[in-house]
């Protein structure tokens, strides 16, 4: 699968908080608030409505040259064209993603509190490491807790780090000052009254930290 090039991954990754029946404009209100990366995450079994979704999720990407993210689900990521997958401990290995979704694909992993997974993985291939949860998640309440100590670890293997779980427009600058290069938000962002105003708070911490 040929892939656009995409920026350097940096700024706000929105998650979708499937399933909701507005998730394509919420996503758009996202995407125009500022959110550099967009993962469709939905954890049901409706594999009709999830393919419909994501394929005007793509879509919607594309026309903003932004990359779309599936989470776990390689053959989804593949039907659709997306740029990339999101991968935790249970799935699928990098290198098997890959190989599925071409050299150019976009292959980000869950390291969770673990600075040897995040070794090993980058060591595999991932492009990206996510850490977290740095803050009590509304999505995964029981979500294992990360610290600031493990983005500063993680900086010197080279890439790009996420850092995700409670995350608001409140919280998240100890982070961005602590190396994470993008914050993963899905409560906050999809849970707002006003989408686009929150991805803007969120879109603004980056352009006070110079980047």
């Amino acid at each position: 699968m040929t892939q656009t090039p995409f920026p350097p991954l940096r700024g706000l990754y929105a998650i979708t908080d499937g399933p909701r029946a507005d998730v394509v404009e919420a996503s758009a209100a996202a995407l125009a608030g500022g959110a550099r990366l967009l993962q469709y995450r939905d954890k049901t079994h409706d594999a009709a409505r999830r393919a419909d979704e994501a394929r005007a999720l793509q879509a919607l990407c594309a026309a903003h040259g932004v990359p779309l993210i599936v989470n776990d689900d390689v053959e989804l990521a593949a039907a659709v064209g997306a740029a990339g997958v999101h991968l935790g401990e249970d799935d699928l290995a990098v290198h098997a993603a890959r190989a599925r979704l071409g050299a150019h694909a976009i292959v980000g992993v869950s390291c969770y509190d673990s600075i040897e997974r995040a070794r090993r993985l980058a060591a595999a291939g991932a492009d990206y490491l996510a850490f977290g949860a740095f803050f009590p998640s509304p999505t995964k309440p029981q979500a294992r807790r990360a610290t600031t100590g493990l983005l500063r670890a993680a900086k010197p293997l080279g890439l790009p780090l996420v850092a995700i779980g409670g995350i608001t427009p409140d919280n998240a600058a100890p982070l961005v000052d602590a190396g994470a290069d993008c914050l993963a938000v899905i409560s906050a962002l999809f849970g707002a009254a006003d989408v686009c105003a929150s991805a803007q708070r969120f879109a603004a911490l980056f352009e006070a930290s110079g980047s």
